[in-house]
This record gives structure tokens, sequence and C-alpha cells, in this order.
């Protein structure tokens, strides 16, 4: 019980709720105030719940939360349903903090259950409104709506569970419009390349065929593709169904058709007696569960008087069951202890084939459920693969093709290191020559210096890189010019031809803004009005937002006060209520109506906790007597517990017998001969 009121209190402190409670004070709850915190934490799953239940009545309090429960499906920690009502009606501490203590480990899946119970919820209607014309459809349509709301959910948590990120897909958005922007803008730059060319038009009819037969092949391939899956897929069930036909084939072999006719008899009896005996017994059950359930919500609050009467009449009958039990024993004819007999085989019977039928239910069940697995085992390869998983002998040739393959690669892999080691050899001749160059040139250098002409070979190399660059920019030189030459020459065609088009579209401007400059002075002017309008009526505004502002805090002020007078006249009327009845129970004379007072009762309880603490005193006094004696006692018994420890020790050390004679004639060993024990207490 404290861990629970502990969690509860923990959560109830947490956000969205941050109450202020401790274990105290949530336990000290008049029941009322109990019951408002329930409904907050329901009003916090359904929002529509969310009310003071001072202003509704106590009937109709427990209707709506009994609902709601119903909707959350919530099961009782007992079995007795109307000790449960009656106690969630009065605010009883143990029933209301179970329904808290499971409400507040599991709100965000009660929050989706209460979600959905509002559209999934079916309305019932009664059948003489569903013997009308158009009810029936307008159900149907009713009904088939359900049916898609649940799809649309079904897909929308699908999204929210497949990982999307909303800060991702807007950068990814706003990434594939820089880029956009930038395709758009080097069309737009090839456009241009593109139209000072000759023969643009032709060439953009070529790449545009060209374009449309590319994407044409494209979607061949993709066909072709399609169609070579298909034709696989197809095999693979062919290889498959051929697979089962001779599976079954193996399986009728030795079968006779007698046998057969037996074993579809056997299915189809056990098949008939689930449908006709066990399938009618638990929805007959099944029923009477609902039509108790249903009778059990219709019916009122029950309160103690109720009970007691309930509990009266079960006496009542519960007694008269067992005075004609007995009857029936006393007057019973031999002819039915006879009978009993069979009737103990019957209900034996009777109950080996209810379970058998309900361990073949489980089995049908168990193996539709593996079936579904494989399935979507299947299916999830497919998805995975592209293909089917492969068994039998499809699985061997795919074997026998991998080990092909395997063989390929390790010619291929052979032939790799062959490339390598000739690389290497390659590599190693490079820089044999490459030393061999440089002592050559070694060789020309010193010679060089012997002639008096050191460094005369570099010199020329120079002078040649020099000459060819030279002709190389000279060449460069002349290209630049012609082509510059040509874009002036082409630019002022262009600038031409631009103003001869302006000419006309200039002179068309010229009065446009002059317009322009006299509608701009007259929109500053009238701007300006605006303007100042627009702050006159913003002050305006304000000032009476304020004033509304502080009329709304005042009436808020005022309703809270309300409500607080309200909360404390009803905690004065149920004290005044208390003290009425203590002072009724001082000055009734009638002593079986009249019950145990307040005083009474305490006393009763401070005269129980003072027995309990003189039984306390005595108990420690008793203790404290028997200390030292029992610490004594406990002192000897550890050293008799060392004593025999040593003992032991000793008994071990002389190898824990001593042999008085030596061998047998036969090879025997004499009887060993105990030492006489020097440690015996």
């Amino acid at each position: 019980m404290s861990e629970q009121l502990k969690f509860i209190v923990q959560e109830l402190n947490k956000e969205p709720f941050s109450k202020s409670y401790n274990m105290i004070s949530f336990d000290g709850l008049e029941p009322l105030q109990l019951l408002q915190v329930l409904n907050d934490v329901l009003s916090e799953i359904d929002p529509k719940h969310k009310i003071d239940i001072r202003e509704e009545s106590p009937d109709q309090t427990a209707v709506r939360v009994f609902s709601l429960l119903r909707v959350l499906k919530y099961k009782p920690p007992t079995d007795d349903v109307s000790s449960f009502r009656s106690g969630l009606v009065q605010g009883e501490k143990p029933v209301v903090y179970s329904i808290l203590e499971w409400l507040l480990q599991k709100i965000p899946e009660l929050k989706k259950r209460a979600y959905l119970a509002k559209y999934l919820v079916k309305v019932e209607i009664p059948s003489e409104i569903m013997a009308e014309d158009q009810i029936p459809e307008l159900y149907v349509q009713y009904e088939q709506l359900i049916e898609q709301f649940k799809e649309l959910h079904k897909q929308a948590e699908s999204l929210k569970s497949s990982g999307y990120n909303i800060t991702e897909i807007r950068k990814d958005i706003s990434n594939m419009e820089d880029e956009k922007e930038q395709l758009i803008k080097r069309i737009e730059r090839l456009k241009r390349k593109v139209e000072s060319h000759p023969n643009s038009t032709t060439m953009m009819n070529v790449a545009k065929s060209l374009r449309l037969e590319k994407d044409k092949e494209k979607r061949l391939a993709e066909q072709k593709q399609e169609q070579i899956t298909l034709i696989q897929h197809s095999d693979q069930r062919i290889k498959r169904l051929q697979q089962q036909l001779h599976d079954t084939r193996q399986a009728s072999v030795g079968a006779t058709p007698a046998g057969l006719l037996q074993r579809l008899e056997e299915e189809t009896r056990a098949n008939s007696y689930i449908v006709k005996e066990r399938l009618p017994k638990d929805i007959a059950s099944r029923r009477k569960t609902i039509q108790d359930l249903q009778r059990v919500v219709t019916e009122p609050a029950m309160g103690m008087s109720d009970l007691d009467q309930l509990h009266s009449q079960i006496r009542e009958l519960t007694t008269e069951i067992n005075q004609l039990v007995e009857k029936r024993m006393r007057s019973g004819e031999p002819m039915d202890d006879k009978l009993s007999i069979f009737r103990q085989q019957a209900a034996i019977i009777a109950n080996k084939k209810e379970t058998v039928a309900e361990a073949l239910r489980e089995v049908r069940d168990e193996y539709a459920h593996l079936m579904h697995e494989v399935e979507e085992k299947r299916d999830l390869a497919k998805t995975a693969n592209g293909e089917e998983v492969l068994k039998g002998d499809e699985f061997k040739r795919y074997v026998n093709k991998l080990r092909s393959k395997s063989s390929i690669y390790k010619k291929k892999r052979q032939e790799l290191a062959e490339l390598k080691a000739e690389n290497g050899v390659l590599s190693r001749t490079e820089e044999i020559l490459r030393q061999r160059d440089e002592r050559i040139n070694q060789q020309l250098s010193v010679v060089e210096q012997k002639h008096g002409v050191a460094g005369y070979r570099q010199t020329q190399d120079n002078i040649e890189k020099v000459s060819a660059m030279k002709g190389e920019l000279d060449e460069t030189k002349g290209r630049t010019l012609e082509d510059i030459s040509e874009m002036v020459k082409m630019l002022n065609q262009k600038i031409a031809a631009r103003k001869s088009a302006l000419a006309p579209i200039i002179k068309e401007l010229r009065p446009l803004r002059e317009k322009s400059q006299s509608l701009a002075t007259d929109y500053n002017d009238k701007k300006q009005a605006y303007d100042t309008a627009a702050a006159g009526l913003e002050s305006n505004m304000s000032k009476l937002e304020q004033e509304v502002r502080i009329f709304h805090e005042e009436c808020t002020q005022e309703e809270s006060r309300y409500h607080y007078l309200n909360c404390m006249m009803a905690m004065l009327d149920i004290q005044q209520q208390r003290v009425t009845e203590e002072m009724k129970a001082y000055t009734s004379h009638d002593m079986s109506a009249r019950r145990k007072t307040f005083r009474e009762i305490y006393q009763k309880k401070i005269q129980e906790q003072e027995n309990i603490g003189k039984n306390l005193r005595e108990q420690q006094k008793l203790t404290r007597e028997n200390h030292d004696p029992s610490l004594q006692q406990m002192k000897m018994w550890c050293d008799v517990e060392r004593l025999l420890e040593m003992k032991r020790l000793c008994f071990e050390k002389r190898g824990g017998v001593m042999v008085a004679g030596g061998v047998s004639g036969y090879g025997e060993k004499q009887p060993a001969v105990l030492e006489d024990d020097r440690l015996v207490l």
C-alpha cells in the first residue's frame, strides 16, 4: 500500500498535473477531494471530462466514470463488481488508489485509446428505430466510415513511426529549391549559348528526340526486367507446386480410399462437435457474461443496506440448497446410485472431449499463426532480396552456381596477383632506368666542367623550353585577338539591334513615368492620413483591451472566491452534520440504535495503544533481565563449538583411527581400534 501511495504521489507531482502532495497530505484527502483528483487524471486522458464534480450529482459522476473506465478496459482487482461500484461512488481509498495507479502507468496509451473510442465505439440504435426505411442504409454507411477511419489511422501511425523528421524534410526541400534555382540558371546560360549557334533549332530537336528515345529505352529495359522477374517468380511457383504435388503423392503412397474416408470422417466429427456443442456453449457463456455486465451497468448505485439485503438472500438460498441436497441424499434409491456411476463416466468422457476439442482448437490456431508468420517471412525475403527463399533442388543449383563463381573469382585473383607482380617488376625497371639517367647526367656535367662549358646542356634545354612556350603564347594571343574581335563585332550588332527594339518602348515609357510620379505623391498623402487614423484606433483599442483584461481578472477572482466559499460552506455543513450526529449519539437513550461516539472510539483506541505499550514494556523488562544469562549461555556454546572443532582437527591429524594389528593371512587389515578419546567432555 505504501509503495502504491508513493508512486501515485510522485506521478501527480510531475507534469502535467503539477500537484504539491506528500504521502500524508494525499492520504488525508476527503472522499470528494479524492474523486476530484481521479476526475483530473481522467480529464488529462479525455479532455471532455474536465469538470468540477461538485457541479453534478453523484449518480452522474459514477455513470460518467464507469463509462470511461469501460472504454479504457479497466479490470477491477476483485471480482465483486457491486462492491467496486459502491466503493468508487463513496470514494473509498483502496478502490480509487488502484484506479489511479493503473491510469498513471499507462497515460499515453490510454490517451490514444480514448481518442479512438470517440470514433470507433458504435452507437447503439434501438430495434424500433432500425425498422425505419433509411436508418439501415445510414448505419451501413456509418460502419463503412468507421472502417475507413481505421485504415487512415493505421496509415497515419505508420507514417509517424516511419522515422521521417520535419526539420530534415524542410532542409531537404530548401536544398532542392536551391538546386532548382541553380539548374534554372544553368539552363538559361545554356539557352543563351545555344541561341548564338546557327543550327540551334535542329540541334534542339535532335537532342529532344534523343532524350525521348533514351527514356523509351529505359522504360523498355524496366519492362524487360519486370518480365524477367515475373518469369522467375512463375518458375519458382511452378517448382513449388511440383514439390507440393510430389509431397502429396508420396504422402498418398500406401493410402487406401477407406483410410482417407476414415480420416475425413474423424475430421468431420471433430469439426461438427466443435460447431454443434463447443461453440454454442462458448457463445452462451459469453452472452450470459454480457447480460450480467449490462445488468450491473444498468443497476443504480448500491448502498450498505442493499448489500446487507443481498447477503441475507444469499445465506437463505445456500441454506435452502443444503436442505434440498440432504433431503435428496436421505431419499436416494439404489437405482440412482447405479446410474450415478454412468453419469460420472459420461461426465468424464464429456470433459475429455472438451479438453481434446480445446487442444485441437489451440493446435489449429497455432498452425494458422505459424503459417501466417511463414507467409510474412516469405514476403519479407521477397522485399529484401527480390526473390523467394530457395529450397531443395533450387538451393543445390544456387550452391553450384556459387561454386563456379568462386572458381572464376580465384582465377581472376590469381591474374590480379600476376599483374601486381609484373607491375612491381616494371616499377623496379623504371627506377633502375631513372638512376642510370641520373648517373649519365652527372657524367655529362663532369665532362662539361672539364671542357669549361659547365651548364651548357641545362641552358640549351631551358632555351628550347622558352622558345616552345613563346610559340604557344603567340598562337594563343592570335586566337584570343581573333575571338575578341569577333565578340566585339557580335556585341555591337546585338547592342544596335536592342537599341532599335527599345526605342519605341522608351517613347511610351516617358509619359508613364510622369503619371507614376503623380500617383506616388497621392499615395504618400493618403498613406500618411491612413497611418494617423490607424494610430488613433490602435490607442483606443489598447485602452479598451486593458479595461477588458481588468474586468476579466475581477470576474475570475470573484468566481474563484465564489467556489472557495461554496467549498467552505460544504465543509462547514459536513462538520455541522458530524457535530449534530455526535450530539445525538450523546443524547439518545436507545442503546440499540445508539452508535459509538468519537470520544468512545478514540478512548478505546487510546486504551488499546496503552495496553500494547504495557505489553511491550513488560517484554523489554524480560529481555533486560534475561540478557546477561543468555549472553553467558551463548558464550558457553561458542566455547563448546570451539572445543569440538579442536577435537575434530586433532582426530584428523592422528589419521582418524589407530590400527591395533597387522594384516591378516588373506591380505585383509585387522579391524581398527580407536585410541582413548582424551577430549571427552
